[in-house]
């Protein structure tokens, strides 16, 4: 990264690699194509309005966990029949601005909100179209704060409440079943946990039909992940081996269509964050380098321990090295974006890059401290 072309900004702030992002929604979308697989890009990832612009002309689908993101994804251009809505506490009023909308579908999470979305939907005098998010107790192998197929968790419709959902199916006059909703975890690295997906959606799909409930669309959600560590090496996920094992192991009749919801493989390495070293506190077991950005920018590492590769943009004499506890200036311990991070020589006033922060940075940022909201800059 050159550095000259930053230094009229006021850090930190997120930079955005638009070259990249395109380059990535282009392979993603030629690898679904192969199998008519219909992807929905998950807001919640990152609803930068230029970012949801750029993947909006790709012709993508949106996938939405608020009313509000069901509202900006109309505003920047989403077809209304290629809105999903999910999440597990959607608000009276999040259900009537989206049946206003006349979204695609609704995924439904609980009995009772198949209940109240009925009701909604009827006094309306409107047809909730929904798939029910099943949850598959499987596995993801991830971080245990972004893991969500398990029982434990608190997502989805567990299997011994099925019965009773499909007689509900029937008692509901102003919702429609056009499919079922599956979503086990995110930052997915081993590709055979989708594998074991495909065999538990083989399995409800077939207990449904069984039932006479016909599944018109099977969403298996997203969950791909990212290379964090070596980011230039792996810009853009391997969505060849991805979209082609579902291919190969999810039973789909001539009439059903497969969707994803991708978030985090479409826009995580597009994004960085910069930000500048305010001091160099040298210690007897630790050197820390002290940001100008902290968790208020760039949550993940605070709330769940994530690693993001760390650059020295000033310095790459790489000859010399030390050891930085590289922090942000919050009140807080867990302020920290890596410990024991080897790097070249880092004074005050280098700049920092944090990368791979396109997916859930610049979303989660807060005013914490009264910090104020950084600036974003776009570059091809």
């Amino acid at each position: 990264m050159d550095i000259t072309k930053y230094q009229h900004l006021q850090t930190p702030f997120y930079t955005y690699n638009m070259d990249l992002l395109n380059k990535t929604l282009e392979v993603c979308k030629a690898e679904a194509n192969k199998y008519n697989f219909h992807v929905h890009y998950a807001l919640k990832a990152n609803a930068n309005n230029e970012i949801l612009k750029a993947i909006q002309a790709k012709g993508f689908g949106a996938d939405c966990v608020s009313g509000n993101e069901v509202l900006a994804a109309v505003k920047n251009g989403f077809s209304n029949d290629k809105i999903v809505f999910a999440g597990v506490g959607k608000s009276d009023k999040e259900i009537n601005d989206a049946l206003d909308a006349d979204i695609f579908c609704f995924n439904v999470e609980s009995k009772q909100e198949l209940e109240i979305l009925n009701e909604l939907a009827q006094e309306k005098n409107k047809i909730a179209s929904i798939a029910l998010r099943i949850n598959p107790n499987v596995n993801a192998h991830t971080h245990h704060y972004i893991t969500t197929g398990l029982e434990e968790n608190k997502f989805g419709i567990n299997h011994w409440e099925i019965l009773d959902v499909i007689k509900l199916l029937g008692v509901y006059k102003n919702i429609k079943l056009i499919g079922l909703h599956f979503h086990i975890g995110s930052q997915i690295t081993d590709l055979n946990v989708f594998r074991s997906l495909c065999i538990k959606v083989n399995e409800y799909v077939n207990m449904f039909e069984e039932q006479k409930q016909a599944i018109r669309i099977i969403n298996v959600g997203g969950g791909l992940g990212i290379d964090y560590v070596n980011p230039d090496e792996h810009a853009i996920p391997n969505f060849e081996a991805y979209f082609k094992l579902f291919h190969q192991f999810l039973e789909i009749k001539n009439y059903q269509e497969v969707h994803f919801e991708l978030g985090r493989a479409l826009v995580a390495q597009c994004g960085t964050l910069i930000s500048k070293v305010l001091y160099i506190k040298e210690g007897l077991q630790t050197n820390f380098a002290i940001l100008d950005a902290g968790m208020t920018e760039l949550l993940r590492p605070a709330l769940y321990q994530a690693y993001h590769k760390i650059e020295n943009l000033s310095n790459t004499n790489t000859s010399e090295k030390k050891k930085y506890d590289v922090v942000g200036p919050i009140c807080e311990s867990s302020d920290c974006f890596g410990k024991a991070i080897d790097l070249p020589i880092t004074k005050r006033g280098d700049y920092i890059a944090i990368r791979s922060a396109g997916a859930y940075g610049e979303v989660m940022r807060s005013g914490y401290n009264l910090r104020e909201a950084n600036q974003v800059n776009y570059e091809n």
